[in-house]
């Protein structure tokens, strides 16, 4: 397929035929790359075909409409305008090669399909059978996706969410799904990881952002250990039992049962993510842990004043304590003064930022994204998630949060809209911008896979 005169259309090879994607207009500023300019992908070097995958759809075993409902779900990896990051022939060449080398893992997601329709999410989730995205996974690079499942939003029996009832029963029913298909590995160690890249395979590692459902019960940590979760957050962005969320305006950091649990995590095997915990919260879990931790998905508050983000102190603590900071893509999170629309720029623009403040082995990526509507569903979920009061202004005052940085408000975050194009995407900015194949290999999987060997014993 040719190449039109303005090059507005891109020829990208995935999974199945050849298809075209047309290039969304540029948005925002986008500094161009010093050198030659990049063109389309190029024929002589395809985007490889990445996994090996059978065609097996979430939920196979039973039969749909008499079993359970059935929803419009989206078809296909978006619902939106797909942007590839132009590279010249011979850049396309490098990504190509190394991608198939080096250990591709992202920190955090939710790869999940959600309805076309915005208005139908909450009836979608609360059905408590939510769909794998087994086949637009198969078309990402990834090798291992950190799935944090429903989190706040598995109200099936609770519109607020965060009920031990209702994490299990999320748990339990994309366990089952997964245990009928032979696609995806459900990861319990390093080496699942390392066998699903072998493979050509994806690992998903089970993970849960908050601890609100272990309420005071510290065996509940073995309980979900037991089950598969391999990562539990302390607090999400409000407060429970063990510590205070990033929502609030007065910071008690960690609770004596909060340190407990803490222990607890280390002595099971269980990562522990902060991503959404207070500063002092997240202070405090990095000096009780004997284990370094995550901050899965964040930012940078230094470049962009919202409470959602991490301040440079903590930033600078997790990565002193060993820990690794992964860099989120979740809509009007990652805006950066050079970028005030939220896209693959501002959002490298934070990896930057991170890595040239605590080098570059303490930096990956937890882009948070799903198949869908994402902006649609932080409408739908905004007070569970608390999307209002963490994406106020960074500082607090007596009498509440100042307001956040002026910014162009998105209707999907162009570039890494979805896991599948920010698997291709970020790797593709690393390779234009000029970063060596170690530095790239560090920051895609093995500062990862280094914490993990350690707290996986």
């Amino acid at each position: 397929m040719p190449v039109t005169a303005d090059n507005r259309t891109l020829v990208v090879r995935g999974r199945g035929p050849v298809v075209a994607l047309a290039r969304a207009p540029s948005i925002g500023r986008v500094d161009p790359p010093p050198g030659p300019q990049p063109q389309p992908p190029h024929p002589e070097h395809p985007l490889p075909l990445h996994h090996n995958y059978s065609g097996y759809k979430s939920y196979e075993y039973v039969r749909s409409h008499r079993d359970f409902t059935e929803y419009d779900l989206i078809e296909g990896e978006s619902i939106f305008e797909p942007y590839l990051v132009p590279l010249t022939p011979a850049q396309e060449a490098r990504v190509a090669d190394l991608v198939e080398r080096i250990l591709m893992i992202s920190l955090h997601e939710h790869p999940h399909l959600f309805p076309a329709k915005a208005d139908q999410i909450r009836a979608y989730d609360s059905e408590g059978r939510v769909h794998t995205a087994y086949e637009a996974l198969a078309d990402s690079w990834w090798d291992c996706v950190f799935d944090n499942f429903l989190d706040g939003a598995a109200c099936i029996t609770s519109k607020n969410g965060w009920k031990w009832d209702d994490i299990i029963y999320d748990m339990g029913m994309r366990f089952c799904d997964l245990a009928h298909q032979d696609f995806i590995i459900k990861c319990e160690r390093v080496d699942d990881i390392q066998r699903a890249h072998r493979e050509k395979r994806i690992a998903l590692v089970a993970a849960q952002e908050g601890a609100a459902m272990i309420e005071n019960e510290l065996d509940r940590i073995e309980i979900l250990y037991g089950i598969g979760l391999r990562v539990l957050g302390i607090t999400y962005s409000e407060s429970n039992a063990l510590g205070t969320g990033l929502k609030e305006t007065r910071d008690g950091g960690l609770t004596s049962f909060g340190r407990k649990a803490v222990r607890r995590m280390n002595e099971v095997g269980l990562a522990i993510d902060c991503a959404h915990a207070s500063d002092q919260t997240t202070l405090d879990t990095v000096e009780v842990s004997k284990h370094p931790i995550f901050l899965t998905h964040t930012g940078a508050r230094g470049l962009w004043n919202i409470k959602r983000l991490a301040p440079d102190n903590v930033i600078r603590a997790v990565a002193d304590k060993g820990g690794v900071i992964g860099i989120e893509a979740a809509p009007h999170t990652t805006v950066s003064p050079r970028h005030l629309r939220h896209g693959i720029e501002s959002f490298m623009d934070h990896f930057e930022y991170v890595k040239d403040l605590v080098g570059i082995d303490h930096v990956a990526f937890g882009p948070d994204t799903l198949y869908g509507d994402h902006v649609g569903l932080h409408k739908v979920y905004a007070a569970a998630l608390s999307i209002d009061e963490t994406q106020t202004g960074g500082q607090d005052d007596d009498a509440g949060a100042s307001p956040a940085p002026e910014h162009i408000p998105v209707d999907y975050v162009r570039g890494i809209e979805n896991p599948t194009e920010g698997s291709k995407n970020i790797p593709r900015w690393l390779v234009r911008q000029g970063y060596s194949d170690e530095d790239i290999a560090r920051v895609m999987g093995e500062n990862i896979i280094r914490v993990l060997k350690e707290v996986w014993q």
